[in-house]
This record gives structure tokens, sequence and C-alpha cells, in this order.
């Protein structure tokens, strides 16, 4: 079937002028040329499909192009809850669209939060603390090395090799900064040390309701519904000496010079292992159609993984986004990436 899709994203160079936000506060917005492929991948699947920018403006515009369903990749530009708000315009207008809903974006942004759930499933996170200022007090339960970031940020940014801190003073400085420069909290985190990889996962749960983890006898059917994209980890040895991390540097201004490691050469019991957390992640935080989970594997403790965090909207960019390498890796181009999620939403409001 013919679908009338709008793609809703929010392009770098629409992004307000303003001198209250950090240097890289845009870094999670798309290029041109991002938008134009995922344009022409859902045109390529027999569909209409035009680019709308996710700001106030879509109340009108999109009602004047009165998609069938939207395709959603806005990460909003202000706000504790931005990449929420676009979903609660679509949900108030009612119109169907991609990826997870408004609690679940909501959630998975501030990172603290998505960590408290992972505590409560008793999913395995590092343990962390919360900074809202700089004369908090550091929990006795808290030991070096610790790893600082800001709370509500993604593709790296606040993230370079000082992110890693080894003692009072450094985690003071470096907690300073994160309330400085984001005006946020800052997620203090026990730092394991060890490989970072990351799963992508397309599709929707089938079984035990979401935000809960199945029981025994419900644990076979735990990854049904869900396709599963190999893992990938980047070759961080070239820049070792400069880049300890997969830092906001290397995501954004080095993204094309990186070795990417799809798949991962890891043993399949581990693969199998991450793809349940992934499936875990996915559930207990009520992800949909979409969503890429990021972990660090232990090397102090036989590869044990740590979820980091849960990405809702990964990156859709040709090339450079993980996802889109790792799908790339299973035999699955770009065009045919976008149209399984796009797939994932139809059938999920039954319109496929």
């Amino acid at each position: 079937m013919k679908f009338r899709v709008a793609l809703l994203a929010n392009l770098k160079k629409n992004a307000p002028v303003t001198t209250e936000v950090s240097s890289d506060h845009w870094d999670d917005l798309d290029s041109e040329s991002t938008v134009e492929a995922i344009t022409e991948a859902i045109r390529s699947g027999g569909h209409v499909c035009e680019f709308l920018e996710g700001d106030a403006s879509l109340i009108d515009t999109i009602r004047s192009f009165k998609p069938d369903i939207c395709f959603n990749i806005c990460e909003g530009h202000f706000g504790d809850a931005r990449e929420a708000q676009i979903p609660a315009l679509l949900e108030m207008l009612r119109i169907p669209y991609t990826g997870s809903k408004v609690l679940a974006l909501s959630l998975s942004l501030d990172k603290p939060m998505t960590k408290r759930v992972l505590t409560y499933h008793d999913l395995p996170t590092p343990p962390f603390q919360v900074f809202e200022r700089e004369d908090d007090v550091l929990s006795e339960e808290m030991t070096y090395p610790m790893f600082v970031k800001p709370s509500r940020e993604g593709t790296g940014m606040g993230v370079s090799e000082r992110s890693i801190v080894n003692n009072e003073a450094e985690l003071f400085e470096q907690v300073a900064y994160v309330l400085s420069n984001y005006r946020q909290p800052a997620l203090v985190e026990k730092y394991i040390e060890g490989r970072e990889v990351t799963v992508g996962v397309v599709g929707n749960l089938i079984g035990p309701a979401a935000r809960r983890l199945p029981d025994d006898e419900e644990a076979a059917h735990m990854l049904a519904g869900l396709r599963f994209m190999p893992p990938m980890e980047v070759d961080l040895k070239p820049f070792i000496e400069s880049d300890m991390v997969y830092s906001n540097r290397l995501k954004v201004a080095l993204a094309a010079e990186l070795n990417y490691l799809a798949p991962a050469p890891i043993e399949p019991a581990l693969v199998e292992e991450l793809n349940w957390y992934t499936a875990a992640m996915f559930r207990v935080i009520g992800a949909l159609d979409v969503s890429r989970v990021d972990f660090r594997l232990d090397i102090h403790d036989n590869l044990k993984p740590y979820i980091l965090e849960i990405n809702p909207l990964p990156g859709l960019a040709p090339k450079i986004s993980d996802l889109v390498i790792e799908a790339e890796a299973a035999g699955i181009s770009h065009a045919e990436l976008v149209n399984m999620i796009l797939d994932a939403a139809l059938k999920r409001y039954e319109m496929i």
C-alpha cells in the first residue's frame, strides 16, 4: 500500500540562533544529506514523502500536508524532554508516527531516570550518583575511577578523555564543567574499563506486557518480534592517545575516519547475552519500532556486560550512524532499514 509520509526532523541549519547553549548543543540535529537520504528511502518504498521541520511551524504544515503517518527523528531544541515534544503534538492531533511514544522518549533522554528503571529490574548498569550542585557530597559507595557526563544529552556531548576521573579534584572539576556548560545535572558512574559495543534492534515485542521482564515460563519468547542487528564496536586504538572513550569529537568531527567493527569480534554466547539485555531494555523502557542499546564490557570481569543507555531515536545518517553500519553488516541497505522501521510502525497501527 502507498501512504503519505511526513518525515519529521530537526535540521542543523534551522537550529535557533542563540548564545545561551554549549558549543556542541546542536550536534544531535540532522544534516540535509541525511534528511534527503531518508526521504528518498521512503519514496523508494512506494510512498509519498515530504520533509517537515519539527518545530512550532509543524502545527500548520502537518495539517496542510495531511500525512497518513509520520517518520519521526526529531531531537527537539530545548527542554528536559525535548525528544518527546513532537510525539506529544502528534498524539494530540491523533496522527500515527514511527518510534517510541512520549513516556519512553522522556525516560530514555534522562540517563539517571533510565538507570533507576534498570536498577529496579535488576539489569546490570554501573553504580551511579547524580550531582545537581557543585557542593554535593560524594556517596561512600562510589569508588574511583568514575565517569562524568551530562544527564540529558546524546552524540557523546560533554564526553571526552576528561570524563574519566580518578580523584576528588578531577571529579568536582568535571562536575562543575557539566553544570556550567550544559545547565543540567551531572551523571557520575563507576567507570567500567573495557570495550564499548552497541546493539541495534528493529521491530516490536510479542508476548509479555511491556515494562516488565518475563517470568521463567515466558522467557523463551523474550526476543520474539525483534530483529537484532550485529553488535558494533568502534576501534579506538588509532586515537588512544587523544580519545580513550567514544567521545563527541570522534562521533562528530571524525565519524568518517573511524574503523567500525561490525560484527564486533565477540563470542556467539556473548552476542546472545547482549541481545537478551537489549530486548530487556527495550521492554522495560517501553520502546517501539527501533532502538539502539549501548554496553560496556568489563575487561576485569570476563567481559561482563553493563548497560549504559538506550537510544530510541538512533541516528540514520548513511554510512556513519551506528545503526546503519550494523544493518549494512547484516546485508540491509540504508533504504531497506528505513522502510523496516516504517513497516514496523504501520503494522503496529494495523495499517498494513
